[in-house]
Parts: C-alpha cells; sequence; structure tokens
C-alpha cells in the first residue's frame, strides 16, 4: 500500500481512500491506464516486493518454525502484550471512541492532514465508513431537515408560492424565459476533466482556440465552480441537480437506481427521446445502471461504436476518441427527424493516459501524451462537433451547453483548494445572447435550472440550484464544493469549511488561492450544514423526484 501511494498523492492530492476500493471493480480501464501511465513504478514496485518475499522465505524460518521457548515467561509477558495491542489499535483509554481519521487533521493543508496515517489504514476506514454513506450530514453535526430545507430556500430563486408539495420540500414550479409551443432540445456536451487553467478565454493556457472563439457566439460563464472531483459528481450536478455530499454520488448509490429526478426522466415524460453517448464503456462508474433507471432511454456506448460498421478515427484506454463521439452524436441527432431530444454526451480523451489521434493538432508539449496535448484534442473535437452541427437542421432548434465535469487533478495546500475547483461553462443556441458572460460565482447546480429556463417549457422540479436568469442583481454569489470528506459552502468571498468530527472553520478567499482564516459566521455556518443535512434527508427519505 505505502508503494502505491506515493502515484496516488501526485494524482490526487491525499493518500489512498475511497477513490481505491472504487478503482478496484473496473480493472480493464484502471490496468490500461496503469500500463500506460505508471509502467516504472510497477515495474519497481514487483521487484521490491519480489525481493522482499525472497528473503522473508530465507531469513524468516525462524519467524515461522519458532524453536520452544519458555512458556511461563510467555505467560507473564502476555497480560501486558494484550493490553499494548489493546491500546495500539484504540489509542486511547480516555476517550469513548477509538481513534479515527479525523484525530489526524490539525492543519489546513488536506494533505499534511493524511501523511501522519498509513495507507492501509485510510483505505480500511474508507471501507468502513461507507456504512455512513446515507447519513452524511451526521459527520458534521446534526440538524433538524424541516430547518435544512428552510435555509437551503434561501439560496434558491423559486419564491414561496412556488413550492408544491409539502411531502417534497424542495419540489417547485419554475417558468421559462419565454414558453414555446415546441419547446428546443437541448444537449449537454460534458468534458473529462477540462479545468479553467486550460481554457485560453477563462485566462488559462492558450489551448482552446474553438472553444474561445465559439465563445462569442454563446453564453461564457467565467466564475462557475465544480461540485466534486469525480466524473460522477458532475454527472449528478448537470443531470440531476443534486446537491454534493460526502456521501458517494446518487450516481453510484443504492437508493437512486429509479425514481430518482434527472432531467432526461422530466424531458422524457414531455416527449422528448433521451440518450447517453459516450466513447467508452457506460458500465464504468454504474453509469449505464442509473441512466437505465432514470429516463434515459438510449444509451450509446463503445459497443455501438464496435458494432456499426463504420470506421472511427481511434480507439484507447477508455475508449472512442472525443472526435468519433462528435461523430457518433451528429449522426443520432440527424436520425431524430423532427422529435424533440435531450442528450448527454461525455469525453474521454481527457482521460489518463491522454490518448489521441495523430495530426489532429499541434502538439503544445514535446512528448506526444500529455494533459495539455489531450486539453488541445479536446478543443479540436468540440469544434469539429459545431461544424458538424452547424450543417444540420437540428442546430437552429437546439439549446447546448459544453461544460466540464471536474479539473484534471485537484491538489493544494488548503484544505479546500478552491481554485482547481473552476470550470467553463459555454451555452449556444436560439435566443441565447452572443458574446456574453456572466460572472456572478455560481454552481455547477446552477446550469441544469438554467437550461430548463432557456429551452421554453414550464417545469416541475425539486433542484435547489438557482436558474441564473432569475437571480436579482443583489443576491449574492454561491458555490458548493465537495472534496473527499470535507464540504465547502462558499458565498462570495466567505467560505464555511466542514470536516468529519471538527467544528467548521471560516476563511476569506482572495484570488481563489489564498485563504485567510477568520472569526466563524454562525449563521452562515448552519447554512453550509444545512445543505448537506438536506442533501442526505432527500436521499434517504426519496423525496428528490417529480410528483406524477
Amino acid at each position: 500500500m505505502e508503494l502505491s501511494t506515493p502515484d496516488f498523492v501526485a494524482q490526487y492530492d491525499t493518500r489512498p481512500n475511497r477513490l481505491f476500493l472504487d478503482y478496484l471493480i473496473y480493472p480493464k480501464e484502471v490496468m490500461g491506464t496503469l500500463l500506460k501511465s505508471y509502467l516504472p513504478s510497477l515495474i519497481f514496485t514487483t521487484i521490491f516486493l519480489g525481493v522482499a518475499v525472497y528473503f522473508g522465505y530465507k531469513k524468516g524460518k525462524k519467524l515461522f518454525y519458532p524453536s520452544a521457548q519458555d512458556y511461563k515467561t510467555k505467560l507473564i509477558l502476555f497480560p501486558l502484550v494484550a493490553f499494548l495491542l489493546f491500546f495500539g489499535a484504540r489509542s486511547s483509554l480516555t476517550s469513548k471512541r477509538p481513534i479515527n481519521a479525523s484525530n489526524a487533521v490539525f492543519s489546513t493543508d488536506q494533505l499534511t492532514n493524511c501523511v501522519g496515517l498509513n495507507s492501509f489504514y485510510t483505505v480500511a476506514f474508507a471501507a468502513y465508513s461507507l456504512k455512513n454513506e446515507d447519513n452524511a450530514a451526521k459527520m458534521y453535526g446534526k440538524m433538524e431537515a424541516n430547518e435544512a430545507y428552510d435555509r437551503v430556500k434561501k439560496y434558491m430563486t423559486a419564491s414561496s408560492q412556488d413550492f408544491t408539495d409539502a411531502a417534497l420540500p424542495l419540489l417547485h414550479n419554475q417558468n421559462p424565459d419565454s414558453l414555446r409551443e415546441k419547446p428546443y432540445n437541448l444537449v449537454i456536451f460534458l468534458q473529462e476533466s477540462l479545468g479553467a487553467e486550460y481554457v485560453g478565454s477563462l485566462g488559462g493556457k492558450p489551448l482552446t482556440p474553438n472553444f474561445d472563439k465559439l465563445a462569442n457566439e454563446g453564453l461564457l460563464f467565467t466564475n462557475l465552480y465544480c461540485t466534486g472531483t469525480r466524473s460522477v459528481r458532475g454527472i449528478e450536478a448537470v443531470v440531476t441537480g443534486f446537491l454534493p455530499s460526502p456521501s458517494e454520488s446518487v450516481v453510484k448509490l443504492s437508493n437512486s437506481q429509479s425514481g430518482f429526478f434527472t432531467l432526461a426522466e422530466l424531458l422524457k415524460d414531455k416527449g422528448y427521446d433521451t440518450s447517453f453517448i459516450y466513447g467508452g464503456s457506460a458500465n464504468f462508474d454504474n453509469m449505464a445502471s442509473f441512466f437505465n433507471g432514470n429516463g434515459f432511454e438510449n444509451i450509446v456506448d463503445e459497443q455501438d461504436f464496435d458494432n456499426d460498421g463504420k470506421k472511427y478515427a481511434f480507439k484507447g484506454t477508455w475508449g472512442y476518441s472525443d472526435e468519433d463521439l462528435a461523430t457518433k452524436a451528429n449522426d443520432y441527432f440527424k436520425s431524430q427527424k423532427n422529435k424533440p431530444f435531450f442528450s448527454l454526451m461525455f469525453s474521454t480523451s481527457n482521460h489518463e493516459p491522454f490518448e489521441f489521434p495523430d495530426g489532429r493538432i499541434k502538439l503544445f508539449d514535446k512528448k506526444k501524451n500529455t494533459v495539455n496535448n489531450a486539453m488541445k484534442y479536446a478543443d479540436f473535437s468540440i469544434g469539429k462537433f459545431f461544424e458538424l452541427a452547424k450543417k444540420e437542421d437540428y442546430f437552429k432548434n437546439t439549446v447546448f451547453i459544453v461544460i466540464a465535469d471536474h479539473n484534471t487533478r485537484t491538489y493544494g495546500k488548503h484544505l479546500v483548494p478552491i481554485k482547481k475547483f473552476r470550470i467553463p461553462a459555454l451555452i449556444i443556441g436560439p435566443q441565447v445572447p452572443k458574446g456574453e458572460k456572466y460572472a456572478k460565482l455560481s454552481s455547477q447546480i446552477d446550469i441544469p435550472p438554467t437550461l430548463l429556463s432557456m429551452i421554453g417549457m414550464k417545469v416541475q422540479t425539486p433542484m435547489p440550484g438557482r436558474n441564473i436568469h432569475d437571480i436579482k442583481p443583489e443576491t449574492k454569489g454561491r458555490a458548493i464544493m465537495q472534496f473527499h470528506d470535507i464540504n465547502a459552502f462558499r458565498v462570495e468571498d466567505q467560505v464555511v469549511i466542514m470536516q468529519p468530527n471538527k467544528k467548521p472553520l471560516q476563511f476569506k478567499i482572495e484570488n481563489d488561492s489564498v485563504l485567510t482564516p477568520m472569526k466563524l459566521d454562525e449563521e452562515l455556518a448552519k447554512d453550509a450544514l444545512a445543505h448537506v443535512t438536506a442533501a442526505s434527508d432527500l436521499y434517504k427519505e426519496k423525496k428528490y423526484k417529480v410528483k406524477k
């Protein structure tokens, strides 16, 4: 476990945790990534363990076959040894509870807090903590559900008369910007790991000329923050609008595999064709199961690419390339003719080991398979998709959004590296203002309510996110971020950070990178806790749905 830790820390800025367990059930993709990106580490680990086993066998016979010893001495020492073993495992005789990972927390740096632990313990503790995944609010403190919902509603754009059902506390009516007799189609192009630091129009590296050009044709979010660090967390936010919590994403939780609100479930009931289009395996991270049970009628993944008889550009470790995804999706949308459709497209090429076809881009780095080059290729594929779509009839009747699921690596010297949560989002479509920028602090969960308002349909949803068109100028911006088991609730330049079994901390944020400690605002801390409590209650009591 310790030999695997340096590479895990380099990728996730923490010791092995729940992610380590999650990836074990996807050997095909994970082994492909390890062989192509971490081969030297695999070779070193194999040799090191081989040598250790050899010498253990040669020199350890006395350990395995001990000679007879004085049992009187053993009996005398046994009580002391037993006590030390018990004390060592429990780590305390005065506390009611034995040691857990939170006892190591003393710093405002996430990595520093886990260095004092060992990786076998952190993984074992993550496995033990799975039993609490539907009671996540208990990690941060208790709050009555009714109070939690009242506090969450303060941050929504729905007014008190919009809420429609006391049994479904967040269910409310939402009106569109302008009601359409035939609402627009909706396409979400979810980009793997495209952080703001890679987007030129957001002040990042010059890797996205196509995205930057398209920004002149739509509405660009310049101060948007993702809710987590995993793809399933991004899917949770943009497809369901659900609040992030220290539990696993609802995409993977058992109670949400059917009867859970999604845009697909809502729009399918309105007569839309609903689809998920992905170049990899839809079974990864339980996506297919969640989508099948929650409104996605058609799932198109690498098996469909394999079997359609067409020649595609490239297939790598994680599936078909982004430009192949663009081609496949465009063909699918054309086939819908006059039927309205909603689709989630999900890219793969940004994922390590960063594989993509030759000859598509001028390399940013000399070495081909790097994150910068993969980002540039992803941008090439975004440009190709819109080039294809603009030639088709469906384009003029469709609202598109290009948005990231999360950043490629989330790390930093703070408990929550907020700067690494900033992501791009660009909405293009009929009646969408061209070349405008939305600069108010906003969250990924604000995206689906906003999209529904733009397609021209009156709907009823339980989503707590904000429709940006209904936000008053004086309303403060808000974002919520989940980083491992730490939750950050940000309002403008103030952020409350909650850790398991610890008192909340508050910081003032400067340039997203400097967090200065300040006195805790008790009301803001309660609002932060309310959002996690509401998420737990909505999931556990199955209240996150639309009343039929």
